[in-house]
């Protein structure tokens, strides 16, 4: 059975740091594309960042270049989104998907399955 469970989240101040993990199941990471997205309520659900069957990276939201670095660990089955620098308007749910693929995308209707989500919050 494929599952991923994202976990991670919590509450910082701004300037704060978080790493969000990805722990799949029933696949391996070198196999599918794992993307993380964010949601905020009201609004659409936004790419982040994605890394690849193969490793390679792609970053979607320019708005956390520099601050947000996607990476994986095949031994531990689970990937991870490292972000620093926080801000207010990073407060969202993130989670990740996985392609089966094994190519980035970042529309939504093109992963296969998610995580459930959790919860972000940057404040002061």
């Amino acid at each position: 059975q494929f599952q991923l469970v994202d976990s991670g989240g919590g509450s910082v101040q701004p300037g704060g740091s978080l790493r969000l993990s990805c722990a799949a199941s029933g696949f391996t990471l070198d196999s599918a594309a794992i993307g993380w997205f964010r949601q905020v309520p009201g609004k659409e659900r936004e790419g982040v960042s994605c890394i690849r069957n193969s490793g390679r990276v792609t970053n979607f939201a320019d708005s956390v270049k520099g601050r947000f670095i996607i990476s994986r660990d095949t031994a531990q089955n689970t990937a991870y989104l490292q972000m620093d620098s926080l801000k207010p308007e990073d407060t969202a749910i993130y989670s990740c998907a996985a392609r089966r693929s094994g190519y980035c995308s970042a529309y939504v209707e093109d992963y296969d399955f998610w995580g459930q989500g959790t919860q972000v919050t940057v404040s002061s």
